[in-house]
């Protein structure tokens, strides 16, 4: 719970930012798109080892810094070959998200299909449970 208020917080600092930011130059759009998108796979993969109970901050914040510079790095070498490198860095940024992001949409799904049906099994067990007649009795 705590991860999405943090992912909440994010998103407002990020777009009050946004607002208030100079624009971006075209040449340097391609560095901060791919920089974006090696970002947020990480915190893709970042979700999904807190559903998998196998999170670790050090890996985490090294995979966060370590794939933007190495896809930047690769945006550069494309640039002084001629040759759009950096594309590749893309499909497989954007085909790992999309699998964490189905992933951790399976996990909470299958999470409230299963508090939806304990509730529902409870109702028909409250339902099968006799019902105590309180009539008055003579004594």
């Amino acid at each position: 719970m705590i991860i999405f208020i943090a992912i909440l917080i994010g998103c407002v600092l990020g777009a009050i930012i946004g607002i208030n930011a100079p624009i971006i130059p075209y040449t340097y759009s391609t560095y901060l798109a791919i920089a974006i998108i090696s970002a947020l796979d990480t915190v893709f993969g970042g979700i999904r080892s807190v559903i998998n109970k196998n999170f670790d901050f050090k890996i985490f914040i090294t995979g966060f810094f370590g794939n933007a510079i190495l896809s930047i790095l690769l945006t550069i070498l494309g640039e002084k070959l001629n040759v759009d490198i950096y594309l590749a860095a893309i499909v497989v940024y954007v085909g790992r998200m999309f699998t964490n992001l189905g992933i951790i949409r399976r996990y909470y799904l299958d999470k409230w299909s299963q508090k939806f049906e304990q509730k529902k099994q409870e109702k028909v067990k409250e339902a099968k449970e006799p019902v105590k007649d309180e009539k008055p009795t003579a004594d």
